[in-house]
């Protein structure tokens, strides 16, 4: 099987079902951030040392939800196809927060904005954050012209909230004290 197929050459894709729409279209700006997102918590996941088998096997299981958050964006509400994919539910939200509350035992106490760095693995952690708070405002965007699963955007914030606790934990563990922001002082 070729790995292109020329359908995409005038500028359209695919929903999921066949629908074709320009590839500029919020939906697809939607669920392509969150695969840039996903991307982005793989090569977090690669930076890990060995000794993080928890993490890893953490950010392997968000890597699958978000194929399936994935789809859930590239499935319009009350499509046929919808009883073909997985939707995103409170279930997955609840399950992101349990996770949040569980590491944020382990890192240092908040006491305000960090410079995102750190250990290679926390600072991959933090740029995957940013790119999931961007899906997050692609979401809300398509929210706003059409039907979204509302779930969809809860997970994105929890997600990135965790991506965020995670890379405080990597640097933690790893013995990096994190650099606190720096305010300007006003003349």
């Amino acid at each position: 099987m070729k790995i292109y197929t020329r359908t995409g050459d005038a500028g359209e894709t695919g929903l999921y079902g066949a629908e074709r729409v320009v590839k500029a279209h919020p939906r697809v700006e939607a669920y392509g951030t969150v695969d840039e997102a996903n991307s982005a918590i793989g090569l977090a996941r690669s930076l890990l040392p060995g000794k993080h088998r928890d993490l890893h096997d953490l950010l392997e299981r968000l890597q699958n939800a978000l194929f399936d958050l994935g789809a859930d964006l590239a499935t319009r509400m009350g499509s046929p196809y919808e009883k073909n994919i997985a939707r995103m539910d409170a279930e997955d939200v609840r399950a992101l927060e349990e996770a949040i509350d569980r590491y944020q035992e382990e890192s240092p106490p908040f006491q305000g904005f960090i410079l995102p760095g750190g250990h290679p693995a926390a600072a991959a952690l933090h740029l995957a954050r940013t790119v999931v708070r961007r899906a997050e405002r692609k979401a809300v965007a398509l929210s706003r012209e059409e039907p979204v699963n509302p779930e969809v955007i809860r997970y994105l914030n929890r997600l990135s909230d965790l991506l965020f606790v995670l890379a405080r934990v990597v640097n933690a563990r790893e013995g990096i004290k994190e650099e606190g922001w720096l305010v300007k002082k006003r003349r």
